[in-house]
């Protein structure tokens, strides 16, 4: 498996219209609202967010999603709200004036809220549980920005070497420290589990490296391996803690689940989507050995010697759901290829970017293209897990809690991992149901899970549970894919060499539950046709 770095700059935006405005708010000319269908992601994210030609449109929205976008916040600093705020998802398609600033659009996305949702929110200061990003014992060991060189932070590809843990490494240039703090939640969540605050006081733009061990990679990295925290205290001369701090966050007082109805017209009178293709593109065959790449950033998409497969999994958003996948021709896994690929926006520096949904669908289509790919989606059977009920210690959940699921621990708890590495994964559940959680395990477990789970436990009611278990990779034994090496195989062994504890051995004896691998249809992806090279260049 190979996670997708999509790391930008973002720009917060600050005052929020609250209460009644003396004038009317801006508002968008018409919008259609539905509910977003099924996505092909176990993990489905907001995507859009940009006005394009007079369109602007959010896919894959939670509640959560709409209002931190509409009043310029975090999502842990929407507060209060029905349970199905983090679950429900909403398409939003909208139009507006080409011209409309940034600033409008917000305000028109908050009028739309109020009036098709009957949104109604209002300010407060609450103490959070955050990061706090503060200057350390010495003098900072940041650079100040050269300003030849264009601002932003990328990752930078590790060269694998034998038996070495490779490091998370990313390189900003020209950038604040207000930046860093929103970047770190996203570059390294496993580790930073909630909002950063900065402050350390530093003005102006600067230079720095950060270079640092993953979470799940601690164990075996060794005397090697370096936190988040350690990198940010020795490479920057910056501490990174956590602490309650008085934040200003959104409450939710009151909002309906189904918008009100669409106007009849909204069909015509919405701009056209913009076309899903590349401005340029170039496909060639790999160099042998070649190091595998994916990186999608604002309007570029480079790849680097990815299988066919592996193409069309990104492609068709299969990446974490690679069994739904059917078994096609011998050179879909021994063609190696590089793709260039880049969006020409013709507008100026600060113009909307592409976004990573964009990318893959604008691939998808350049694959169908070059390779002449057509396919369809049939039910077969596969083996697939089950979630069953052993001995449930589930503890019933706080009715007044949104239903959610985070990596790392629950609020004013120790976190576990820091203790002992190799217990690299932490989920924290709330008001969740069983069937949810069924729902949720693909995403929460890709690397040990790679089709649908089915909920059979029988289990009624909403409850709050945690558990901790190793990443795929800890275990020396092996995981298990589907049946494999499963639940009843070496993937389930309770006696890892190094102590590692797989997903199936978490539930059956932290929560009572177990996951069994049974035959069922799923519907799964095949390939009808598909040429073997690609068309010229």
């Amino acid at each position: 498996m190979r996670a997708l770095t999509y790391i930008s700059s973002v720009a917060l935006l600050s005052g929020w219209a609250f209460g009644q405005p003396a004038t009317a708010p801006p508002a968008f000319d018409i919008a259609d609202i539905h509910g977003s269908p099924r996505s092909a992601s176990p993990r489905p994210v907001m995507a859009g967010g940009f006005l394009r030609a007079g369109r602007y449109e959010l896919r894959q929205a939670t509640m959560v999603d709409l209002i931190k976008t509409a009043y310029s916040v975090d999502d842990d600093k929407v507060q209060g709200g029905p349970s199905w705020l983090e679950t429900d998802r909403f398409d939003v398609v909208a139009k507006a004036p080409p011209t409309t600033s940034t600033e409008n659009i917000k305000l028109m996305l908050q009028a739309l809220l109020a009036d098709r949702f009957k949104l109604v929110v209002h300010a407060d200061t609450k103490p959070l549980s955050v990061f706090v990003l503060s200057l350390g014992k010495g003098k900072p060991k940041l650079k100040e920005a050269d300003s030849s060189a264009a601002p932003g932070c990328q990752g930078v590809p590790q060269t694998p070497q034998p038996g070495v843990v490779p490091y998370q490494v990313v390189a900003c240039h020209g950038e604040t420290m207000a930046v860093l703090a929103d970047l770190l939640p996203r570059m390294a969540n496993a580790y930073v589990t909630s909002a950063v605050v900065d402050s350390t006081g530093l003005k102006g733009t600067w230079d720095f490296e950060l270079k640092w061990t993953g979470r799940g990679q601690l164990a075996a990295a060794g005397p090697d391996g370096i936190t988040i925290f350690d990198a940010i205290d020795k490479q920057l001369g910056l501490k990174l803690e956590p602490q309650k701090v008085p934040q200003t966050v959104v409450v939710v007082d009151s909002v309906n689940q189904k918008p009100t109805p669409n106007p009849p017209e909204v069909t015509t009178r919405l701009p056209p989507p913009a076309p899903a293709e590349f401005e340029v593109a170039d496909i060639k065959p790999s160099l042998p050995g070649a190091n595998q790449m994916i990186m999608m950033q604002n309007s570029r998409l480079d790849i680097k010697g990815l299988s066919l497969k592996d193409l069309i999994t990104v492609g068709w958003n299969l990446d974490n759901t690679p069994d739904m996948l059917a078994p096609g021709p011998k050179f879909l896994d021994s063609s190696h290829f590089d793709v260039l690929a880049k969006v020409t926006t013709n507008g100026p520096a600060n113009a909307p970017q592409i976004d990573e949904s964009d990318l893959r669908l604008m691939l998808k289509a350049l694959l169908i293209d070059r390779f002449k790919i057509v396919t369809h989606y049939e039910d077969r059977p596969m083996t697939a897990y089950t979630l069953v009920a052993a001995k449930p210690k589930l503890q019933k959940a706080d009715p007044s809690n949104r239903t959610r699921w985070k990596e790392g621990p629950a609020p004013a708890s120790k976190d576990p991992r820091d203790a002992n590495p190799v217990l690299g994964r932490l989920v924290t559940c709330t008001n969740m149901t069983m069937a949810q959680f069924a729902d949720l395990l693909q995403a929460i477990a890709p690397g040990y899970i790679h089709s649908p789970v089915l909920d059979a436990t029988g289990i009624e009611g909403a409850y709050d549970f945690t558990f901790n278990f190793s990443g795929i990779g800890q275990l020396q034994g092996g995981g298990g894919r589907n049946g494999d090496a499963g639940p009843s195989g070496a993937g389930a062994s309770a006696s890892d060499p190094n102590g590692a504890v797989s997903l199936f051995d978490a539930l059956s004896k932290q929560l009572g539950l177990k996951l069994e691998a049974q035959k069922r249809p799923l519907p799964v992806l095949v390939i009808d046709h598909i040429e073997e090279k690609p068309t010229d260049n």
